[in-house]
């Protein structure tokens, strides 16, 4: 089994489990604390994720790449330098900005925020910045060494005891205030990252990488090796810099639109907790695939650019695509038919189905997305992919403004603001690609795609009417059953799946090929 099959096997099923966890805790935030608490959760969460993208400087990616292309090549020590020049710069950075967000939650939350009260997550969040800073370089090592096994597992435990967590604080902090039970989802989160970052160092330990001592950090040719980091780091930081930023500044611009259109602070809060908190997660959940698929397409693609085997880089690319585009159609379908009962049925809350309804059917490119972003990564292209980016964030933000300051439009502006978006980057993406990477546009592939589709969600829809009477999880369980039997024969009858596409596939993913 080649590598990149077993590292992308490893990261699909640590995915699934983890978005399983992931929902679960979903769950139990939004029955514990209600919208109003997710809103507010959700409101402070791109703060964090912004100071978090400064301090990783976008070297995890880095890191990724380059360890792939010394391996490739059999160059052990410019891999030990690559990490402890990594591990340097991040350590740093985290114990710069980890105050700085500690300090000035307060004025963020004041001066930002139509609802002060985010100030409480903000601080509660800051103390976590130095343990991811520092387990996404050991993730980053792993994953450019192909071993998808640590970082798969480190995810699983962050979820598992960040779900336990939030039982026992929200349940404590709840009766001070919803403002301190978000605040205790923050600090849950520290204590999930804690025990991944455990995991990861003990995992490094025992697969004797390198001894992690004072000599470790004393390496000569710092310069050369910080240089080649920063030019794929940088760009990559750029790009993510620009999409937390677009994040942060989204519930700004959301809440003063919302203002502006005659909603109250509280209700915006409400809203956005349930477009957010709610709907956005579930139509998330179908991408574990794709972030798979994504994280091993890094290093593989660095892998075979070093090496000269072009062939492979665009045989994976289209793979990928494929592969995005075949799982994520029926997850979708079936989201947008099931839409009233999935969410009666996990938030008690009928708050966000018309968001899923809205957004469901263009979350396609949102998938295909990652993808695309992860070649241009790899083909040493950030810069590129960080433009697109910038006019994806200045286009949706624009739209949601202009839409969202509406009565007419209010917090539906922003769903099509967020939808607008993501195609956007998704098709720049493509257009970048495919300059580099001739790429074939399989349009009778695509068009069955969409045919199938369209059939399994008006055969799940007539399923759904003659089983409103049913209990809400019989009827969810019932009906997906029966649009994944239909979607998957209509595969096979109309040769999207067959025997020589299987023997193909595994004829593709065998060593001999690499």
């Amino acid at each position: 089994m080649s590598k990149f099959f077993k590292g992308t096997m490893i990261l699909l099923i640590a995915g699934f489990i983890t978005r399983i966890l992931g929902f679960i805790n979903r769950i139990v935030i939004a029955r514990m604390i209600g919208a109003e608490g997710v809103g507010l959760y959700m409101m402070a969460y791109p703060t964090f994720i912004l100071v978090v993208t400064l301090t990783q400087l976008g070297l995890p990616v880095a890191i990724s790449k380059r360890v792939a292309e010394a391996e490739a090549v059999g160059d052990v020590q410019k891999v030990k330098k690559i990490l402890a020049i990594s591990l340097l710069v991040t350590c740093t950075l985290s114990f710069l900005f980890t105050p700085l967000l500690l300090f000035t939650a307060p004025l963020i939350a004041e001066l930002f925020f139509t609802d002060k009260r985010t100030m409480y997550p903000l601080m509660a969040i800051a103390p976590v910045i130095p343990i991811i800073a520092f387990s996404s370089v050991i993730r980053g090592y792993f994953q450019g060494k192909l071993n998808m096994k640590p970082a798969a597992i480190s995810q699983i435990l962050e979820q598992s005891i960040r779900i336990l967590l939030i039982l026992l604080l929200t349940k404590y902090f709840l009766p001070y205030g919803v403002h301190m039970a978000a605040a205790g989802v923050m600090i849950a989160t520290i204590g999930g990252e804690f025990v991944s970052l455990v995991y990861l160092m003990t995992m490094f330990k025992i697969k004797k990488a390198f001894p992690l001592r004072k000599k470790f950090f004393q390496l000569k040719q710092g310069k050369d090796i910080l240089r080649e980091l920063l030019r794929i780091a940088l760009p990559t930081t750029g790009s993510r810099m620009i999409g937390s930023v677009s994040w942060f500044l989204e519930p700004i611009v959301v809440t003063q639109s919302l203002a502006l259109a005659g909603i109250t602070a509280s209700i915006a809060t409400k809203q956005y907790g349930a477009l957010t908190g709610f709907a956005m997660p579930l139509l998330f959940l179908p991408s574990f695939i794709t972030v798979a698929l994504s994280t091993a397409l890094i290093p593989s693609i660095s892998e075979a650019i070093s090496l000269k085997q072009y062939p492979i880089v665009e045989k994976r690319l289209q793979q990928a695509i494929k592969i995005t585009i075949v799982t994520g159609a029926l997850p979708i379908a079936i989201l947008y038919v099931l839409a009233e009962p999935i969410m009666l049925f996990m938030y008690r809350s009928e708050s966000g189905i018309p968001f899923i309804q809205l957004m469901a059917p263009f979350f396609i490119f949102q998938y295909l997305q990652l993808p695309l972003s992860s070649a241009l990564q790899a083909l040493d292209m950030a810069r590129q992919a960080m433009i697109n980016s910038l006019i994806g964030a200045g286009v949706k933000l624009i739209t949601i403004f202009i839409l969202a300051s509406r009565p007419d439009f209010g917090i539906n502006g922003v769903a099509i603001g967020i939808v607008v978006g993501f195609i956007l980057v998704t098709f720049l993406h493509y257009a970048t690609v495919i300059k580099i990477v001739p790429l074939t546009f399989y349009a009778r592939f695509y068009g069955i795609i969409l045919l199938i589709t369209y059939v399994t969600s008006r055969f799940g829809t007539m399923m759904l009417h003659r089983l409103n009477e049913q209990p809400f999880i019989w009827t969810i369980a019932i009906v997906s059953i029966w649009m994944t039997i239909l979607y998957t024969i209509l595969l096979f009858l109309f040769r999207i799946i067959d025997k020589h596409s299987i023997q193909k596939m595994r004829a593709f993913l065998s060593p001999k090929n690499h």
